[in-house]
C-alpha cells in the first residue's frame, strides 16, 4: 500500500509517503534560502508528499526569529525557488501556515491568544484576543494561502497542534472563552478553524488542496479529548478540509511513555471514523515494513516519516525498493 497513488482533492501524490514538517531554523530574515531548498530536494527523491516547516502568517504569530515567513509578498520568489527544486524530483510540497498565540517569541509584539492562558507550564504571557483580532488573524491565514498557490505550492495545510494558536482555541485548557468561540462546546471550540478553512477555501479556489494538522487530544486533564475527534473531523471536512493531519495538541508531537511506531494511531483512526477525506498518522515510525503495517490496519491513508528522514535524505529511496 505504501507505493500506491492517492488523491487529495485534484492532486495526485505518486505513493503515501509524506515528510512532516519539522522546523530547522534556518530561515534568513524570514525567507527560505538556496541551501534550504537544496535540503528539502534532497529529501524528496521517491518521497510523495513534503510539508514544509511551517511559516507564521502575521508577525505576532512568530515563534521563533528564524521561522519562515508567509506574511507579506515579498516571500513568493523565494519560495517559488524552493518548491520549483521539490518539483524537479517528482514530489508534492505544502506550505504550512502557522500562528503561534501565546507561544509567540521575537517578534517584538505583544503575544495574543484566546484566554490569555499560556500553552506551556511557564510559558508566555499573553492578551485575551478580541473580535478584531480574531478577524485579523482569519484574513491573515486566507492571505497567506494565496501566496503559497501564488509560489507554486500544491496545497495548504492549516497548524491547529502543538499548543499554536488554533490548538489552543481547541483545548478547553487554555480556551475559558464565553463568546461565539467558547471553550465549553465543541462548535465554540472548532469554530476559528472552520472560519479559516472557508476563508482559505474562497481565497484559493476548490481545485486546492487544503490540510489541517490537528492536534486532536491533549493528554491532560480536562483537556481534549479522543472522544471529541470524530465530530470536530467532520467539521473541518464540511469547512474545505481536503486531508486531516494527525498529531498531539498541548503534549505537542510525543505522548510521554509511549514508544510505538504510529503512536497517535488511536487519534487517526477517530479521525477516519469521522470523516471520508485522507488521514496522515506521523509518529515514530523508522521502517517500510511499520508504515505498511500500519496503513494495512486502517490507522490512516498516508504516513508521515520525521526523524528518520532527517537521519537519511535517501530513506523513501531505500523503503519503496525494500
Amino acid at each position: 500500500m505504501l507505493k500506491e497513488p492517492i488523491v487529495i482533492n485534484r492532486l495526485r501524490l505518486r505513493n503515501r509517503i509524506v515528510m512532516p514538517p519539522m522546523a530547522t531554523g534556518r530561515a534568513d530574515r524570514g525567507m527560505p534560502d538556496a541551501p534550504l531548498a537544496d535540503y528539502y530536494a534532497a529529501r524528496a527523491g521517491a518521497t510523495g508528499l513534503i510539508i514544509l516547516e511551517h511559516e507564521y502568517v502575521s508577525p505576532e504569530g512568530m515563534a521563533r526569529g528564524t521561522q519562515l515567513s508567509m506574511a507579506d509578498d515579498a516571500v513568493i520568489p523565494a519560495y517559488a525557488a524552493l518548491a520549483e527544486a521539490v518539483h524537479r524530483r517528482g514530489a508534492a510540497i505544502f506550505a504550512q501556515l502557522s500562528h503561534a498565540g501565546s507561544q509567540a517569541h521575537d517578534s517584538g509584539l505583544p503575544a495574543i491568544s484566546p484566554s490569555g492562558i499560556p500553552a506551556r507550564e511557564g510559558g508566555n504571557s499573553s492578551e485575551p484576543m478580541t473580535v478584531e483580532d480574531i478577524d485579523r488573524v482569519r484574513r491573515a491565514f486566507a492571505a497567506a494561502a494565496v501566496r503559497a498557490r501564488e509560489a507554486g505550492f500544491d496545497g495548504v495545510e492549516i497548524h491547529s497542534a502543538h499548543g499554536y494558536l488554533l490548538n489552543q482555541f481547541y483545548s478547553p485548557l487554555t480556551n475559558l472563552r464565553r463568546d461565539d468561540y467558547t471553550g465549553s462546546t465543541l462548535a465554540g471550540r472548532t469554530r476559528l478553524h472552520a472560519e479559516i478553512l472557508r476563508a482559505v477555501r474562497e481565497a484559493v479556489g476548490g481545485d486546492y488542496p487544503i490540510a489541517i494538522r490537528f492536534g486532536a487530544c491533549d493528554y491532560r486533564e480536562g483537556g481534549s479529548e479522543i472522544a471529541d475527534i470524530p465530530a470536530a473531523c467532520r467539521i473541518f471536512q464540511e469547512a474545505g478540509a481536503d486531508l486531516l493531519d494527525i498529531s498531539g495538541g498541548l503534549n505537542s508531537y510525543v505522548i510521554p511513555g509511549v514508544t510505538r511506531p504510529g503512536w497517535f494511531s488511536e487519534l487517526s483512526t477517530a479521525a477516519k471514523a469521522g470523516a471520508s477525506v485522507p488521514v496522515l498518522l506521523t509518529g515514530g515510525v523508522t521502517t517500510a515494513a511499520q508504515a505498511e503495517d500500519l496503513l494495512r490496519q486502517g490507522a490512516a491513508d498516508l504516513i508521515g516519516v520525521g526523524r528518520a528522514m532527517l537521519k537519511d535524505p535517501d530513506w523513501a529511496v531505500k523503503a519503496l525498493a525494500e
